[in-house]
């Protein structure tokens, strides 16, 4: 999670231009086809499959994308084995970093998770060099409108099996343990509410502030992460500026 605002980077996120669509429409392909591969192309009976689903329509990835990624996961003889690999290490200023990849050559993987590490003044480090920083909690969003009372939104969430529950200016951020995620996410669905964004998430424990320099280079080192194709998620304990998020 970037900053302190979950929904702050998803306003960013959304903003992007349709090649960087694209893009992240094409890691949920990739969460498709592992989530097929592990459950089946079934939804009502892939718990897994109907939490991607749900983030793909959060991202706005249209139906038919969807349908196309199921039936191409679930026909393919000869499908592309993605594997899971999670790198950790520290950028500008000392910040921890989270990488979580999908990848069909971890070598090249590898290689261009510590070369960005690397071109932004950081280091890879080994596994669990960072990770004690972060909890790993479902997180969904429910974008704010006037007519929500939140004493009702946070009664509606704990209802539905929420662990903790975070009012923000324009959000609220609803927390869960990871097993009762998709439970949560489908009461709240169920309940009414348009869910902003719901996955879980790696949540530092504190952040730490930059220098001008710093900031800059870790912006950079975002963008470089995004553009990688293996990378699905960046979490670090940086606090960014809400004005660089929302650019």
């Amino acid at each position: 999670m970037s900053g302190h605002s979950k929904w702050a980077t998803i306003k960013r996120q959304k903003g992007k231009t349709d090649a960087a669509r694209g893009k992240i429409f094409t890691k949920i392909g990739r969460e498709i086809a592992v989530a097929v591969k592990l459950g089946g192309p079934d939804p009502s009976s892939n718990a897994k499959l109907r939490d991607v689903i749900a983030k793909a329509k959060s991202n706005n990835m249209p139906g038919d994308n969807i349908t196309r990624s199921i039936k191409k996961a679930s026909g393919e003889l000869n499908a592309i084995n993605y594997e899971n690999i999670t790198y950790e290490g520290y950028g500008p200023n000392g910040m921890a970093v989270i990488v979580e990849t999908l990848t069909d050559n971890k070598n090249r993987t590898a290689s261009d998770v510590r070369h960005i590490f690397d071109k932004s003044g950081g280091s890879m480090g080994t596994n669990g060099c960072v990770s004690y920083l972060f909890s790993n909690k479902g997180v969904i969003i429910i974008e704010k409108t006037k007519d929500m009372d939140d004493d009702e939104v946070m009664m509606a969430a704990l209802d539905a099996g929420a662990e903790d529950f975070v009012v923000e200016e324009g959000s609220y951020e609803v927390y869960t343990t990871p097993d009762n995620f998709s439970t949560v996410r489908e009461n709240l669905e169920g309940a009414g509410f348009a869910l902003a964004s719901a996955e879980v998430s790696m949540i530092p424990s504190n952040y730490i502030s930059l220098d001008e320099e710093g900031l800059k280079k870790v912006l950079r080192m975002l963008d470089m992460f995004d553009e990688n194709d293996d990378v699905q998620n960046v979490y670090h304990n940086a606090e960014l500026p809400e004005e660089e998020e929302e650019e």
